[in-house]
């Protein structure tokens, strides 16, 4: 299909490595109050804006906390916040599985626009993680996809010209930044077809 030199494989994160859901969140915020849940995604959703500033890391995890648990209406303690909000993850084995293997022959990246409390809370403990040369995480950078510095982080620290490099991400728009940069990509729908992906490249 491609007939390209890769070097190095970057992955996305969330919904890729690991799938995520807040219904577990939203789950436990009801417990505290019929509805509170729900009018908790509608606050966050209707003010993302202090989500992306968090994932720069432009503010601060205590003011960050201090936000969300003024949108809890204080039912809950900041700790119990960053567990629940952190309760969110699961493991695509399948997805993992492949990693190792791609590792016998390419460098391993990890792309991620997250933030500190999901880290500490949620996945930092994942053994799969120790499988990347490195991860670059928005919080950590100060950039989060699609802008173009933090793929330009990639390829500072690594020195892989841009058209060795492929990223793989469920999020499009974040595939076609990486394009635009001359990288490769591939729009993550599920393992079957990244499957497929791979093997037209003779990645696999």
């Amino acid at each position: 299909m491609i007939n390209r030199k890769y070097s190095a494989i970057v992955f996305d994160l969330g919904q890729v490595l690991i799938p995520f859901d807040y219904q577990n969140f939203i789950n436990s915020l009801n417990r505290h109050k019929v509805g509170l849940g729900e009018r908790f995604i509608y606050l966050y959703k209707e003010n993302y804006h202090i989500h992306r500033d968090f994932e720069k890391g432009k503010i601060s995890e205590e003011d960050f906390i201090s936000t969300m648990l003024r949108w809890t209406e204080n039912k809950i303690s900041a700790e119990e916040f960053c567990r629940n909000w952190s309760d969110i993850f699961s493991l695509n084995e399948e997805v993992i599985g492949l990693l190792p293997i791609l590792k016998e022959k390419y460098k391993l990246y990890l792309l991620s626009n997250t933030n500190a409390i999901h880290k500490r809370y949620g996945y930092q403990h994942y053994e799969f993680l120790k499988i990347f040369d490195k991860l670059f995480l928005s919080h950590e950078v100060g950039f989060v996809k699609p802008e173009k510095e933090i793929y330009q982080e990639i390829m500072k620290y690594s020195g892989i010209p841009a058209e060795e490099l492929i990223f793989i991400d469920d999020i499009k728009e974040y595939v076609e930044a990486a394009k635009e940069l001359g990288w490769d990509g591939i729009h993550f729908i599920g393992y079957q077809n990244l499957l497929g992906e791979l093997k037209s490249r003779n990645i696999l």
